[in-house]
């Protein structure tokens, strides 16, 4: 069977896209990959441009500053790369309040029931092994 190419690809000739199928796992963790060392690339210049800094204009503030800036990068980064594409419209779900049953309770009524605490009753004073010697 013959395929027309005005049906299978693009005018930029990209291949059509004729799925709603979500990208595959690798591609998503190539991209998440991407955008952190991305952001962490950032990182490594800014520690040496605090360190020029200090060693041109010999002052602290600067290179501090710099480096403050540079302290949540990975943090930021982690956080990005670890998030998931945005959920579409149509996918469903998972969680349903209505779908909550209330469990029977398995446990015998005394155990359900709060302790109530007897008071301690007077010893028998007149027993014999209570004696001191």
């Amino acid at each position: 069977m013959k395929q027309s190419r005005e049906l299978s690809f693009d005018d930029d000739g990209r291949p059509v896209l004729i799925t709603r199928a979500a990208p595959a796992y690798e591609e998503q963790h190539r991209q998440r990959v991407r955008k952190y060392l991305t952001l962490m690339s950032f990182r490594i210049p800014a520690l040496i441009l605090a360190a020029a800094a200090y060693g041109i204009w010999h002052n602290g503030l600067i290179s501090l500053a710099i480096i403050v800036v540079s302290l949540p990068l990975p943090w930021m980064a982690v956080l990005i790369a670890n998030d998931r594409p945005p959920r579409r419209r149509d996918e469903p779900r998972r969680y349903a309040a209505a779908n909550l049953t209330q469990l029977p309770l398995t446990a015998e009524p005394a155990a359900l029931q709060p302790r109530v605490e007897e008071p301690p009753q007077p010893e028998d004073r007149g027993r014999a092994d209570d004696v001191p010697s």
